[in-house]
């Protein structure tokens, strides 16, 4: 037992001979609990979760034995969490709709049973290992929760309980470890956020994650596993896409962490997500997803802690062999954390005020996500998906050049495109995706071979197009040739055709692989075969005034992904609207 020496808004000296680095404390009469981050002979300096407003030195302060940890078991999904895991319901029903200081309501529920059915395989005098597979509990109508054995524990199973009822306290189970002491087992245990969960080792991420949006699959496409950013400037859709992401991606669990964000659009998440139906069961969403909350008018050191609870919670899932998706909304508000805490601890600021470990702590977080063998041999991800929210949409400040290092797909959000109402407003220049090579086996595998090639003609596309705008904004249309304004107007119908996906449209809101291909492909032959009429002399006017271009404009919200025979059917009669044309050139005798 200490006492408080000195209070420096969230940090706290501490006289606390006994404690060690990473420790949690619980400090004051009404018990605010922090971590400490330094130590210098008796004292420590503590950092604290929630606001120290009323401290006075001299109040007690006490190490708690373990460092910042979360549990992990049944009880996760279809949860709403604050940064440190405190479920905010429990603390709503214990503190009302401000949440009180000190209040201290476990992680997952004590009272509730859960019906476990053991592992056939986990027989007593076993060994048994970090990893393994206990047995399993339904915890919701979409996910089974697979019982783990804590990582580090490794000796001979001296029994397993029977199929039956649990708590998460009650054991199900002993372990006698190799120096004779015998662990019990439980359906949860905990683990420090701080410390990257083991495996055995990493895998090649091989199948991208497909989020039905045709601009983020087809044109920059993200692995299973792997690292993405999305940034942009306030009102650029961030949050939309992110949902939609959430929504419809072929993940099996959905980490969504607000870390620092607005209340009210936190609250909009809160209120839409448990809302939304799981399109690939037919079951609520949430019963796969879990929620971390923890909006800017919370403690600053708290939300410094949120995206550390967040992917300790996806590598959980993770270990059990799911393919996991994790939404942090946003790192920027993260790193405005660090940047509060550094300048309280009297750090050397270096560029922007940021600490100069801020690219190291990007880093280190980022490369949590990936594919891996998992302790117990089989097969799990974590895809990492990191907002940045640039001051006035300036993406060269730190933190989203830091990030740009780091990650491998950069979905770069436009403020012009947004106001131009271009959702997703992902801007196909500043955009890259390192996966094409990967994802591009895929979609030849299980799509087509022509994928490839097709995506990089389209982008040549519109990118000859935004040449050819700068000189309509600088002379006029008048000043373009006929295959130039083909090119013009070629561009425009595959932004507005295909990269515009509406999230209110109950048709366009999602895109099969095969469907975005298909429309990308058809596409590309209305411009080629316009291109073909050119040549041939034909007006880029007449060919501008075709009917099937602003057929070909609605396609993308007339058919259902599972009504591709349709779409197949309008899309084949293409030649022969531009025969009729040609046919019309040649009899008049303008030939190539």
């Amino acid at each position: 037992m200490g006492k408080i020496l000195e209070i420096n808004g969230p940090l706290v000296k501490l006289e606390l001979p006994e404690t060690v680095l990473g420790e949690q404390v619980r400090v004051g009469a009404i018990g605010l609990v922090g971590e400490v981050i330094g130590r210098d002979g008796d004292t420590a300096l503590a950092q604290l979760y929630e606001d120290t407003a009323g401290l006075k030195p001299g109040e007690v302060a006490e190490g708690l034995g373990w460092p910042l940890s979360v549990e992990l078991g049944p009880g996760l999904l279809n949860a709403i969490f604050d940064g440190v895991q405190r479920p905010l319901n429990a603390v709503w029903e214990k503190s009302g709709d401000r949440i009180a200081r000190g209040v201290a309501v476990p992680s997952l529920p004590r009272d509730q049973r859960w019906h476990f059915v053991p592992d056939p395989q986990c027989r007593a005098g076993a060994p048994v290992a970090g990893g393994d597979v206990l047995g399993t509990v339904r915890e919701t109508e979409s996910i089974q929760h697979r019982i783990l054995v804590p990582p580090l524990t490794q000796g001979e199973l001296l029994e397993l309980a029977p199929e039956g009822d649990y708590t998460v306290e009650e054991s199900i189970g002993r372990v006698k470890m190799a120096d004779g002491r015998i662990d019990k087992l439980h359906l949860f245990h905990r683990w420090p956020v701080r410390v990257p969960r083991p495996f055995r080792r990493r895998d090649h991420a091989v199948k991208p994650l497909i989020t039905g949006q045709r601009i983020l699959d087809t044109f920059y496409p993200l692995l299973k596993g792997g690292k993405a950013a999305i940034p942009g400037p306030f009102g650029a859709g961030k949050t939309m896409l992110q949902q939609q992401i959430a929504r419809w991606c072929n993940a099996e669990i959905v980490i969504y962490v607000g870390c620092g964000e607005r209340g009210n659009e936190l609250t909009d998440v809160l209120e839409f997500m448990p809302e939304l139906v799981d399109p690939h069961t037919g079951r609520p969403l949430m019963e796969r997803t879990l929620l971390v909350a923890n909006t800017s008018n919370m403690p600053v050191v708290a939300r410094e802690a949120s995206v550390y609870v967040g992917i300790t919670l996806a590598e959980y899932f993770r270990d059990q062999g799911y393919d996991v998706v994790m939404v942090a909304d946003s790192t920027s508000r993260w790193a405005e954390a660090l940047r509060e805490v550094a300048g309280r601890l009297g750090q050397m600021p270096v560029e922007e005020g940021y600490p100069a470990y801020l690219g190291s702590r990007l880093a280190a977080f980022y490369e949590r996500a990936g594919r891996v063998e998992t302790l117990s041999g089989g097969h799990g991800s974590v895809t990492l998906i990191g907002a940045v929210s640039p001051p006035g949409g300036d993406f060269s400040e730190p933190v989203t050049s830091h990030t740009k290092e780091i990650i491998q797909t950069f979905w770069a959000l436009s403020k012009e495109l947004a106001d131009a109402r271009h959702y997703p407003a992902v801007d196909w220049l500043e955009s890259f995706s390192g996966y094409v090579p990967s994802a591009a086996k895929w979609w030849a595998e299980n799509v087509d071979p022509g994928w490839e090639a097709a995506r990089g003609e389209a982008l040549d596309l519109l990118a000859a197009s935004e040449e050819l705008q700068r000189i309509v904004n600088l002379v006029g249309v008048e000043a373009l040739s006929s295959e130039q304004r083909w090119t013009l107007e070629a561009a425009g119908l595959l932004k507005e055709g295909l990269l515009q996906q509406a999230a209110t449209d109950e048709i366009d809101s999602f895109a099969s692989p095969e469907k975005q291909y298909a429309l990308l492909a058809a596409l590309l032959e209305i411009y080629r075969q316009g291109m073909k009429l050119v040549k041939l002399g034909a007006p880029a006017r007449r060919l501008i005034q075709m009917p099937l271009l602003a057929q070909a404009r609605r396609w993308k919200s007339q058919h259902k992904s599972e009504e591709l025979a349709l779409l197949k059917e309008k899309i084949a009669r293409i030649p022969a609207d531009f025969a009729q044309i040609a046919l019309d050139y040649e009899q008049s005798g303008h030939t190539a």
